[in-house]
């Protein structure tokens, strides 16, 4: 006969426990930022340093190893390369990233081995059009 007194005791506990917090929320200001209007500075700059938005490609730096299109899950990263067969090297002839597919998971950028792909602090680039978020790197 205890223990279903003391099961009931538990869940008035925890009930009177969770509206405690709940009511403590009530009277407290909100603390919604109005966005874009009320920012002291650009929101992109208080965006953290490692965070995951929008990828970018140092094409100067670029080796074309093919690591990042072989490790990214979704295949959104397509790159075309030619071998030129007197100095061995590899041009770039398409580097796409489609953002659209992206799931920024950051499985492309961490084996690159130049740190030629990562991520940007601009996140904002809404849109109607899908085929818009189709970063082309290499000018055709």
């Amino acid at each position: 006969m205890s223990h279903y007194f003391k099961n009931i005791w538990q869940g008035f506990s925890s009930i009177f426990e969770g509206m405690a917090i709940t009511f403590s929320h009530l009277f407290r200001r909100p603390i919604t930022i109005q966005y874009p209007d009320k920012l002291a500075r650009p929101f992109k700059e208080t965006m953290p340093e490692r965070s995951r938005s929008f990828l970018k490609v140092d094409m100067e730096i670029c080796t074309a190893c093919l690591v990042c299109m072989n490790d990214c899950p979704i295949d959104c990263i397509l790159i075309e390369s030619e071998k030129n067969e007197e100095t061995k090297q590899r041009s770039l002839t398409k580097f796409n990233i489609d953002m659209a597919k992206c799931m920024y998971c950051g499985l492309c950028t961490d084996p690159c081995p130049t740190g030629a792909i990562h991520f940007v602090r601009e996140f904002e680039k809404s849109t109607t059009d899908i085929s818009t978020l189709l970063m082309k790197f290499v000018p055709e």
